[in-house]
Parts: structure tokens; C-alpha cells; sequence
């Protein structure tokens, strides 16, 4: 090369190492940055890599190591695919067992379902505070107006037609006290009560319970403080059906707008009416037939109804006893005059106390007195329209005390105020038909009637003159001193302490009666919850189911399905006979307690 001219060899040199560097790195630039960000068949093409898809990779769950999984080659177009491998046989019970697993997952993923909730269930709570001796005993009372109640009593001269009521609504209803001139009774506690007064007697009484409260959420049922048979006695006789109803029907009104109403409907809701039930179920809106229609507005069927006598074939009354003469202030009282009863000398076998019903051909009563007539171990009180022994009470009582048994025959409907007096006395009542007592007061008296009475059928009296001297000597004297004694020992169940006192230890009438419908209510709520609610029940059967022992459910043929299998022939409709014996005993109302 020739001096001064062109470049020098080493530049060149540079320049070429240069520009094969920079060669390279736009190979690999492309190579590593392009080709590989595509997708992997196109990279395959674009390489000329070719893939074989018989194994791929796959990650496991939960970023586990990946593990290689064979798929099978694609079938061809003219092939059908491959059947799926055949399952390893397994023994039933491991899929058994592999499917109670899945089903306890699946149960135990499922989200929770609510339980369903009832407003009575505060209530129910209560009884499981061991430290609360009102736990499950809560009463609530209803603030009624005072045209339900008070107002009745202000008018007492109005409630009856032929007798005076305001002098029986002194001492708190027991009526004016009695004097022992004769030595019959006890020094204090007796007093001339009238027979239809328990409507005053209970709601004084439940004045003083000691479990009342002022809130319903906590209570085990709610009572309704309307002297129902006073209502009905102001109206039967020369008013028509509206007047007779209206109190009813006000006070249904104004129970549904209250909140206590709507918990159950009115099923937890009770109230009492001191006469038969047979004066409030008028079933026509005949002027001339007889009584209110309380207990068939739809409503009142809910709510539970203590009387002093019930129908057999209806579920929403309930029998409690009439009251007696005899309302003590302490349980020495009562023992006293218990003591008293299992010492007396009783010189007669039987005795009764009552009147022929000549207008009745189905009375046997007339078959009684003709066989106490010509009996010498009888005694007679023979009872009629005029002025008559039978209407004071030292004479019915004095008979009583000295008599073994007491004939308590039908009244002028299934029950009689006389029932009760003779136990009082200690006297074992005769019954001649299951209305009269045994499907009547299941709260108050044993179950096992056997223990305190005698059962003589009618048809024994009525058609094959069964002798009731001979029936009764037939007992031997051991079983007649047992059986007083239990009468005896009934005795605090069937009386009504002094409203303005309490008991101490035994429980009178009223507490059995509360506690049997606190029960009954909470028995309920409780099947309610469980969905057990009784579907099957048949009302016409009502009197049957009285007669369950407790957890017993299922009803079947029995003994006394001849005396109810006709309700129409005593007191199953208004218009038949119970209208009659319904206007019988106010008849009986007029001429003395019979």
C-alpha cells in the first residue's frame, strides 16, 4: 500500500469483529425475545420442532409436583373411540362406606337451615330456671274492661231471674256466713255460696295466685277475667239472640286486637263460667232456642272454658266442681275437718237428697225414692217446689255425715251441686251414669272411679230393678273404709279456699284447675315445636280422650260408648234435650239447690 493513502489494516479488522458481534446478537434476540413468546405449535412450525402430544405435563392441586399423564391417541376419522378403561371391581360395602363419607361431606358443607322460631318460646324457657319458683307457672291476666266484669257485679240484683244475687257476692263471692247453731260445720270457713258463683270465686281467687305478670312473652297461659255465666244468666229468659250474644262477641273482638291473641290464636287463652255448658251452645239463630253461642264463635273454640259441667263431645270446655258450703283459710282447716269426717258414726247405708222428675220419662229418680222409702238402712230428703229441708244447708249436710254412700243420680242435667257436698261429708257418692262425674272432672277426681264411688248403670235401675241395698251390702266393710278414706282424702281437691287468703300445702280446686290448663298449654307448645300436634283427634270422641293416662294418644271402643253414642239424645244440640235440662236447671235455681 502506497504511503499517505486508504485505511489501516487493524480498523478494518474492528469494523468486520463489529459487525459479526452485532449479527449474532440479533440472531439471538430474535430467537430468544420473538420466537419463543409464541404459541408452542406455531413455534413448532416456525422451528421446525415437531411435539409429541402423546405425554404432557399437568400440576396437581395445590402446586403439587406434576406428574406425566398418557392420553390416548386421536381416533381417525372412520374409527369409533376407544371404550373407557373397565373400574377395578370394589366390594359393596367399601362403596357402601365411600358413599356414607360423600353424604356426611356433602351434609357437613350444606349450609345450616334456621330453626324455626315461636313467640311462646321465651315462656317454655322459663320452667328451666330451677331458681324460679314461677319458672313455667307465669300467669297473665287480661285488663278487661269493666263491662265484662265489675260493671255485672254493680248490677247484681240483674243477674238471675228469681233470686237475689248480691248477698252471694259478699266475702269475695263465697256469699254471708253460715252459723253452726246445729254443730254440722266447723267454727269458721262456711258460708251459703250459691252454686253458679265459682265465675267470681275463681277471678278472686286468681287475684292472689302467687305467679301472675305483667309479661305475656314469659306467661304459660293467659286468662280472661269474664264472668261468662253471670252474662248469659242476665239474658236467657225474655231477651232475644242479639242481646244474649252481644257481650260475647264484644269481648272475642277485643281479644283478637290484642298482641297476646296472636301467639297462638288464642290457645293459650282460658276464662270460666260458673253454670252448665249447655247454656252457651246455642246452635240456630231461633229466637226460641235457648242460650248464648259463646262457645261455637269460631274464635272462642280456641280458647279453653272451665264449667261446672262439660259436653262429652266437644274439646274447648273443661269440668270443674260446683262450690261447696265449706272455704277454708288455712290447711288446718282442713285437716280439722277431715279428722272430723273419718270419725263420725254413720248409722245409714244410702241416703238422697233430691225431687222426682215426673216430666222426664228417662229419670230413674223416682225408682231411688220408691226403693229408699222401702228400705230401713235409707234416708229420704225429699225436696220440692215449696219450702223444703233440702235448701238448708246444716240438714243436707247433717244427712251426709251420717250416711256410708250418697245416691247422686242425673240432675236436671249429667251433674249435681250434691255430688260434692257429700264428699264434703265423706259420704262415697252412687253414680248411675258417666256424665255425672267420671268424664266430667278428670282434673279433680282419680281416673280409676272405683276408688271413690260406686257405678250402678241406669238401665240396671230403669229395666231390670236392680236393688241399690243389696249392690251396696255386697261391698265388704274393708273396701267401704278405703274407699272413704280416699273420698276423705279428695276432699281439698274439690272445695275453693277463701279468696282472701291461701293454703299453705294443699292444693284446692282452683290450683288443681291452674295447673291443668298450664299444662295442657305447655303440652301443646311443646308438640307444636316437635311438629307432633295431635291431627287425628275426633271431636265427638272429646270425652275419651279425657280419660288417656298421660303419653297415651290412641282411643278405641269402650265400656260407656252406649251412654255418649247419641249425643242428641242428652245435650248434643240446643235444640233437643240440653236445652231442656239447660231450662230445667234454672227451674231448679228457683225452687233450691236439689
Amino acid at each position: 500500500m502506497e504511503k499517505g493513502g486508504g485505511k489501516p489494516a487493524s480498523s478494518r479488522l474492528c469494523f468486520l469483529a463489529t459487525l459479526c458481534a452485532m449479527f449474532w446478537v440479533l440472531i439471538f434476540y430474535f430467537h430468544f425475545a420473538v420466537i419463543s413468546n409464541e404459541p408452542a405449535g406455531s413455534a413448532a412450525q416456525a422451528t421446525g420442532v415437531r411435539i409429541d402430544r402423546s405425554r404432557i405435563r399437568i400440576p396437581e392441586r395445590d402446586g403439587a409436583s406434576r406428574v406425566d399423564v398418557p392420553l390416548a391417541p386421536p381416533a381417525r376419522a372412520s374409527e369409533l373411540p376407544p371404550p373407557p378403561p373397565n373400574p377395578v371391581a370394589r366390594p359393596k360395602e367399601a362403596e357402601a362406606e365411600e358413599e356414607e363419607h360423600a353424604t356426611e361431606v356433602r351434609r357437613e358443607e350444606a349450609p345450616p337451615k334456621a330453626a324455626a322460631s315461636y313467640p311462646f318460646e321465651r315462656a317454655l324457657k322459663t320452667a328451666e330456671n330451677k331458681s324460679d319458683p314461677c319458672g313455667g307457672r307465669y300467669i297473665y291476666v287480661h285488663a278487661l274492661p269493666p263491662r265484662f266484669n265489675e260493671d255485672m257485679l254493680r248490677d247484681c240484683e240483674k243477674l238471675s231471674v228469681w233470686t237475689n244475687m248480691c248477698r252471694f257476692m259478699n266475702n269475695d263471692g263465697l256469699g254471708p256466713p253460715l252459723g253452726n247453731e246445729e254443730g254440722v260445720f266447723s267454727n269458721t270457713g262456711w258460708y251459703g255460696t250459691n252454686q253458679f258463683s265459682v265465675d267470681v270465686i275463681f277471678g278472686n281467687r286468681m287475684k292472689q295466685y302467687e305467679c301472675l305478670t305483667k309479661d305475656s312473652s314469659i306467661a304459660a297461659a293467659v286468662f280472661v277475667p269474664f264472668y261468662a255465666g253471670f252474662d248469659v244468666a242476665r239474658y236467657l229468659w225474655g231477651y232475644n239472640i242479639s242481646t244474649r250474644d252481644a257481650a260475647s262477641l264484644d269481648l272475642v273482638e277485643w281479644l283478637m286486637k290484642m298482641p297476646e291473641w296472636s301467639v297462638m290464636g288464642g290457645r293459650d287463652h282460658f276464662l270460666v263460667a260458673g253454670r252448665i255448658t249447655w247454656d252457651f251452645r246455642r246452635l240456630t239463630e231461633e229466637e226460641s232456642d235457648w242460650g248464648s253461642k259463646l262457645l261455637f264463635l269460631p274464635a272462642a273454640k280456641n280458647m279453653s272454658m272451665l264449667v261446672v259441667e262439660s259436653s262429652p263431645w266437644n274439646s274447648n270446655d273443661f269440668g270443674i266442681p260446683y262450690p261447696t258450703y265449706f272455704h277454708p283459710a288455712k290447711d288446718a282447716d282442713v285437716f280439722l275437718w277431715q279428722d272430723r269426717m273419718r270419725s263420725l258414726e254413720r248409722p245409714w247405708l244410702f241416703s238422697f237428697a233430691g225431687a222426682p222428675r215426673p216430666g222426664d220419662p228417662m229419670s230413674i229418680r223416682g225408682q231411688l225414692i220408691d226403693q229408699c222409702r222401702s228400705s230401713s238402712v235409707c234416708k229420704l230428703l225429699e225436696c220440692d217446689l215449696g219450702e223444703s229441708k233440702c235448701h238448708s244447708p246444716s240438714t243436707v249436710m247433717k244427712m251426709f255425715q251420717s250416711s256410708l254412700f250418697c245416691l247422686q243420680p242425673q240432675g236436671d242435667s249429667y251433674t249435681r251441686r250434691s255430688a260434692f257436698d257429700s264428699m264434703l261429708a265423706g259420704c262415697i257418692p252412687v253414680f248411675f251414669h258417666p256424665g255425672s262425674a267420671y268424664v266430667q272432672y278428670t282434673w279433680h277426681l282419680p281416673k280409676n272411679y272405683t276408688r271413690y264411688s260406686v257405678f250402678i248403670p241406669e238401665d240396671d235401675i230403669r229395666s231390670r230393678n236392680a236393688s241399690i241395698e243389696e249392690r251396696l251390702k255386697s261391698i265388704h266393710p274393708d273396701v267401704v273404709k278405703q274407699m272413704r278414706e280416699e273420698v276423705i282424702n279428695l276432699i281439698p281437691k274439690v272445695i275453693y279456699a277463701d279468696p282472701r287468703s291461701k293454703l299453705e300445702t294443699l292444693k284446692d280446686a282452683f290450683d288443681v284447675s291452674i295447673e291443668a290448663i298450664i299444662n295442657k298449654v305447655t303440652k301443646l307448645r311443646r308438640d307444636i315445636i316437635a311438629g307432633q300436634e295431635e291431627r287425628d283427634f275426633i271431636e265427638e270422641n272429646s270425652w275419651k280422650y279425657s280419660l288417656l293416662e298421660d303419653g297415651q294418644r290412641i282411643i278405641g271402643p269402650h265400656e260407656w260408648d252406649p251412654f255418649f253414642s247419641k249425643p242428641k239424645d242428652k245435650g248434643g244440640d240446643s235444640s233437643g234435650s240440653s236445652a231442656e235440662a239447660a231450662k230445667n236447671s234454672w227451674k231448679s235455681e228457683q225452687r233450691g239447690h236439689s
